[in-house]
């Protein structure tokens, strides 16, 4: 995993939202784009960040593109941060 780009994709308060309201389930670029007061471009921009990071897929319906979360690049931070902060499995489990 290349945490340089998680990190980078996770750094911004706009992309941090955009996962927040990911985590209620799959969202066209548009109904993302209704949440924000940018342009559809800017939005563009900041999910093809989240994608290049893995941290969302899309999929493509007939004419629209949905996004939706990768919560398995997550989990795979937060095992991280874990690890790093020195929790074992039986700290965890308390």
């Amino acid at each position: 995993m290349a945490f340089a780009n998680t990190f980078k994709a996770l750094s911004d308060p706009i992309r941090r939202e955009i996962l927040q309201l990911l985590k209620n389930g799959r969202l066209s670029a548009g109904e993302i784009g209704s949440h924000f007061d940018m342009t559809g471009a800017t939005i563009s921009y900041h999910l093809n960040i989240l994608k290049k990071a893995d941290l969302i897929w899309e999929s493509r319906e007939k004419n629209f593109i949905y996004y939706e979360l990768n919560t398995s690049v997550l989990e795979e931070i937060m095992l991280w941060i874990s690890d790093l902060k020195g929790e074992s499995e039986d700290d965890k489990e308390e």
